[in-house]
């Protein structure tokens, strides 16, 4: 029986695109130069490559799911443009104590939770024990911790602020600290191949 492959799950907004707090409009949606380079690379691999984000813009009402499916197919778009493809975005819209029904919710696919993992194990037929997961948040780095993936901090979006001010009190670590999606990117290919053999 083949391998299954492995995934890289990157955050969305600070990690493959710019952080601009909520975006309510397609137009504030600007992908990071070095994303679609990072992204290619994943691809060659024949790892998965996938965006996982929280959204809970649409539970606090900023705006509608609508948009940010919107502004994804913006992403998948753009990328596509660039050589590069991803094989599934998949984001949380819930909030648990803010917003009216059915946005309203203690969901399991709110990050840290394992809800978009397991929907990534399902549908993209992903081995999580050799996958990754990039991002800029605490969430990100404990969502790896608590689910048996390895993770990298990124210092674009809230990264800087997050390993300056807060790092040195997390319960978890990241298992490395790179400047950006690209730099964590060749970082988990070269684990990977490490891993690989032995």
């Amino acid at each position: 029986m083949p391998e299954k492959p492995f995934a890289v799950f990157m955050d969305r907004d600070g990690t493959v695109c710019e952080e601009v707090g909520y975006v309510n409009h397609p137009s504030r949606c600007h992908i990071f130069p070095f994303s679609a380079e990072a992204v290619r690379i994943i691809n060659r691999a024949g790892a998965k490559a996938v965006i996982i984000s929280n959204q809970a813009g649409v539970a606090r009402g900023y705006f509608p799911e609508s948009l940010v499916v919107e502004v994804n197919e913006k992403i998948l778009r753009t990328l596509k443009s660039r050589r590069a493809h991803l094989d599934a975005i998949y984001y949380c819209p819930h909030h648990p104590e803010v917003g009216e029904a059915p946005y309203r919710l203690k969901c399991d696919c709110r990050k840290p939770g394992r809800g978009m993992l397991d929907r990534a194990e399902r549908e993209l037929g992903v081995d999580l024990s050799r996958s990754y997961i990039v991002g800029d948040r605490k969430s990100d780095i404990e969502m790896a911790a608590l689910h048996g993936l390895w993770s990298a901090l990124v210092m674009t979006g809230y990264g800087r602020g997050e390993f300056d001010y807060h790092l040195s009190q997390w319960e978890f670590q990241p298992d490395w600290v790179c400047t950006n999606l690209l730099q964590a990117v060749r970082k988990i290919l070269m684990h990977s191949r490490r891993k690989h053999r032995q």
